[in-house]
């Protein structure tokens, strides 16, 4: 059943129009009246709509019944990528929101290539957003995920907050498949480095600041790779896969 991202209050009995971007994938796959269609607001469950009518620029449907089902992990995952080079974090994002990241951070660290400016950032954070979205309707979540603005990796590695901080890094000592199998499930933040890795300075920095450096395992996982492994090992050994 195709399912939508629909950000406004969806009430059982009502008829809603659709948000122009829904309307016109709908338009596009030639659903018709009186098909059913699934959509979420990201406020919890889904809800069952069926299509009123279809015509070329607008599509409204009624509310049918709620659904309170979720495809979340049972921890949250933030996944903090530094920014890799070319159209890299589309895909990690993508399949990082497939995987049950609960937040993206992009970060700007010493050796990354891409430089945004902010005009450019807030063009990207909404082409990001976007993936977020179609991502979340392909895969079968009810909640987006958090997209953060672009952070400065040493002022945001400085901040402090109640979650755990896990950098990679292969000069660790302890994998983070050793770490997670003595550790409770618990929300934490996964930290990624670019092509070229953090710099030492980086990385002793974040420590410093209370992050737990772990290796990935005996091989040199590409910066796409890395943070997608991290969070399906969570889900393997944490549970939510």
């Amino acid at each position: 059943m195709p399912r939508f991202f629909c950000p406004q209050p969806l009430v059982a009995g009502t008829t809603i129009a659709l948000p122009e971007a829904v309307a016109h994938h709908i338009q596009v796959v030639r659903l018709a009246p009186g098909d059913v269609i699934t959509l979420f607001n990201s406020e919890g469950g889904e809800v069952q709509a069926s299509l009123v009518a279809v015509a070329k620029r607008s599509v409204t449907a009624e509310i049918q019944a709620h659904v309170a089902r979720e495809a979340e992990l049972p921890y949250a995952v933030t996944l903090a990528q530094a920014l890799p080079e070319a159209s890299k974090m589309d895909w990690i994002i993508e399949k990082a929101i497939e995987l049950g990241a609960a937040g993206i951070v992009p970060l700007a660290a010493q050796r990354c290539v891409v430089r945004l400016s902010s005009e450019r950032a807030e063009k990207k954070l909404a082409h990001w957003q976007g993936i977020i979205v179609s991502a979340s309707e392909q895969c079968g979540r009810n909640r987006l995920a958090q997209l953060a603005p672009l952070q400065d990796f040493n002022r945001w590695s400085s901040q402090q907050d109640l979650h755990k901080r896990i950098i990679l890094t292969p000069r660790a000592e302890q994998s983070l498949a050793d770490w997670a199998r003595h550790q409770p499930p618990q929300a934490i933040t996964v930290m990624v480095g670019p092509e070229g890795g953090f710099t030492e300075a980086e990385e002793k920095a974040a420590i410093a600041a209370g992050a737990i450096g772990l290796a990935m395992g005996p091989r040199i996982l590409r910066t796409e790779t890395a943070g997608l492994t991290a969070l399906a090992t969570l889900s393997a050994l944490w549970g939510g896969m």
